[in-house]
């Protein structure tokens, strides 16, 4: 196997991997038997699950140079910043529909801000600065990110803390996550200098934010910086794990393979298989199932998206933007 699809096949994987926690982690969010750890934390502190949007940002940042750069030198500049701009918007407005779907069927009632829309918002910051080299979009990162945490504790927090994933505000910190994301998925690709200190420069990233947790509470909700630098540091080293598996042993993981190919799409698919639990308002259906439930309806969920990611991969069919 070639070092080439080998890194196409991690970077799949790792992808796969996040939107598939990603499904989970919607589906355990309300019912009350699953317990505080595998949910989000309340404001300040870090759970397992607070993880999981970042991995997808880290995902997107290891492909997003590489695909601008290939589609700038096919394309031309013009067509390929419209091609960018109308995929972040596409998924901001695609998250507007979840969540108008979400708030119907009486999940996080009031939201008016999903992960889908952080996420596009992130990819239109990263946009602005994706041609400018590597080192100094890391700089630019940072500064981004303290800019932001400044305005948090200045006058932001509470419109910060009424948005689920931090609302229009805190997209600038997820944006400025993928800034920093795009650096490091640039220093992946350069198999030559930058791969060997890929992993090295990713823990350096998890100490920096460990490091800043002692001045900056870390928190999802506020999408502080603190909690930034821990997630993507962490969420590289992850997928450098996916990596080295893939490196050794010479074989990728299919159903995770399978997942990333197709991630937009099974995901939207997860919005609309939600309902069959959320929709009927039956009681002890999901909010206050019990523990065999819960596990049964999460199986059910993750089977019926791995068969679909399945025969789409059979097809050789893939929805991207």
């Amino acid at each position: 196997m070639s070092d080439a699809r080998q890194r196409l096949e991690s970077i799949d994987e790792f992808r796969g991997f996040s939107i598939l926690l990603m499904v989970l982690a919607n589906y355990l969010a309300d019912p009350h038997v699953v317990p505080a750890w595998l949910k989000h934390a309340p404001d300040i502190g870090f759970t397992v699950i607070d993880i999981i949007a970042p991995m997808f940002i880290a995902a997107i940042g290891l492909t997003f140079g590489a695909s601008f750069r290939a589609r700038l030198i096919r394309d031309g500049r013009r067509a390929t910043i419209e091609h960018f701009v109308f995929r972040n918007l596409a998924l901001i407005g695609i998250g507007a529909l979840l969540t108008v779907l979400e708030n119907v069927w009486g999940l996080t009632a009031g939201s008016d801000w999903g992960v889908l829309q952080a996420i596009g918002f992130a990819g239109l910051v990263a946009l602005l600065f994706i041609a400018v080299p590597a080192r100094l979009r890391w700089l630019v990162g940072l500064l981004l990110l303290v800019a932001y945490q400044f305005q948090l504790n200045s006058s932001w927090l509470t419109s910060v803390l009424s948005s689920t994933h931090g609302g229009l505000e805190g997209a600038l910190s997820w944006g400025a996550m993928l800034v920093m994301a795009t650096a490091l998925g640039d220093l992946f690709h350069d198999a030559t200098k930058g791969r060997r200190w890929f992993p090295a420069t990713s823990a350096g990233v998890l100490v920096l934010g460990l490091l800043l947790a002692f001045v900056v509470p870390v928190s999802k909700n506020r999408v502080s910086a603190s909690y930034v630098l821990i997630a993507l540091g962490a969420s590289d080293l992850i997928f450098w794990c996916f990596h080295m598996f893939d490196e050794r042993f010479g074989r990728s993981i299919p159903i995770l393979r399978e997942w990333g190919r197709n991630s937009l799409l099974l995901y939207v698919i997860y919005g609309v298989l939600l309902g069959i639990f959320v929709a009927p308002g039956i009681p002890g259906w999901y909010e206050l199932a019990p523990v065999w439930l819960v596990a049964l309806e999460a199986l059910f969920i993750v089977g019926t998206l791995s068969w679909i990611g399945w025969v789409l991969d059979r097809r050789h069919f893939y929805v991207t933007l």
